[in-house]
């Protein structure tokens, strides 16, 4: 009789234990759902742009080729049209790409991603609403300190299909995220030259040269690594002029090495480097035709008027709280 108990006993003990496993089993899932999900909190899925290789460009086709020559015109744009380009002498010898990183493909990287998908965009400075020809014109008249190929030149019309070809999968009217430079916390003090100065020999002299001149590229024209300041940099109109936009590019891609997503330079040591290359001498533009309408301009905008009583200084390079707050309150 009692024989006939032990596979019983036997079956039942194996009951518990594979009970209590079973139990342990979706406890111990349960704390693992709750762990991802923490995780999750902090760690979102990569949603930034990234813009396609040239290698993917279709140029076996008549469109394709024109893609690839604006691809081309962006990437070497001293070889076309620097001050010994082979199409036209009308820019300063940087080339599209020295701001627009790898031919403004590069997540925060001042990239072309959501240009197609926004313009014609308004634009205060401009005074008016810009088409795309407008926005390159200015970056040929203000970063490369020029002037721009006519629209219908075959070179505008190649930088627009590339500019076309890079956002064509971006939904119009919005604006992924990555697709800009990002802007950081604003110092709760002026940014400072004289450090930045020191930041700069230790971490950006090595490329840029000690005197900011850059390094010309060795196979060709154009540059390296492009001149910081000097009569062949950007001039007082550039977008990179403006100490916010200077400071969130440098941070997520300077020095070698950078990108988003592995910062080199703190946020302050960003802001103070900004203030050094952007106190050191440059061409100038004639912007009196620019921000007409005067309460519209950044609180970085370096040079007056103004509608409210903050000194020329303090907008180049801060503390820049003070005056948004001071904005808000006349809006």
């Amino acid at each position: 009789m009692k024989k006939d108990w032990i596979p019983v006993l036997l079956f039942a003990t194996t009951g518990l234990v594979v009970a209590n496993e079973c139990i342990s089993a979706r406890r111990q899932k349960k704390k693992d759902d709750e762990a991802y999900a923490a995780w999750l909190t902090t760690h979102q899925p990569e949603n930034v742009w990234s813009g396609s290789a040239s290698s993917q460009i279709p140029n076996s086709t008549e469109r394709g080729r024109l893609i690839q020559y604006g691809h081309d015109l962006i990437a070497n744009t001293a070889q076309y049209l620097g001050p010994q380009g082979a199409v036209a002498q009308i820019s300063n010898g940087m080339n599209c790409q020295n701001c627009h990183l790898k031919a403004g493909t590069v997540p925060y990287g001042n990239n072309f991603g959501k240009v197609y998908a926004t313009y014609p965009l308004f634009r205060a400075r401009n005074n008016g609403v810009q088409t795309i020809y407008d926005r390159v014109k200015d970056c040929f008249e203000r970063s490369l300190n020029g002037h721009a190929p006519d629209t219908g030149s075959r070179e505008m019309q190649a930088i627009y299909a590339y500019i076309q070809w890079l956002g064509e999968d971006v939904p119009k009217g919005t604006r992924p995220p990555g697709t800009s430079i990002m802007k950081l916390p604003y110092l709760d003090r002026s940014a400072n030259p004289s450090a930045g100065m020191l930041v700069y020999k230790e971490k950006c002299s090595s490329c840029h040269g000690k005197e900011g001149e850059g390094q010309p590229s060795p196979v060709g024209p154009g540059y390296s690594y492009p001149p910081l300041w000097g009569p062949h940099s950007y001039n007082d109109g550039a977008g990179l002029y403006r100490l916010s936009n200077f400071a969130g590019f440098v941070y997520n891609n300077m020095p070698l090495g950078t990108n988003y997503h592995n910062p080199l330079l703190s946020e302050e040591e960003a802001w103070d480097v900004a203030a050094f290359v952007n106190s050191r001498p440059r061409p100038h533009l004639n912007q009196d035709n620019d921000w007409k309408v005067v309460a519209k301009k950044p609180v970085d905008f370096p040079f007056k008027p103004y509608t409210d009583t903050f000194s020329e200084e303090q907008h180049k390079f801060g503390p820049y709280q003070p005056i948004k707050e001071a904005q808000q309150r006349t809006k």
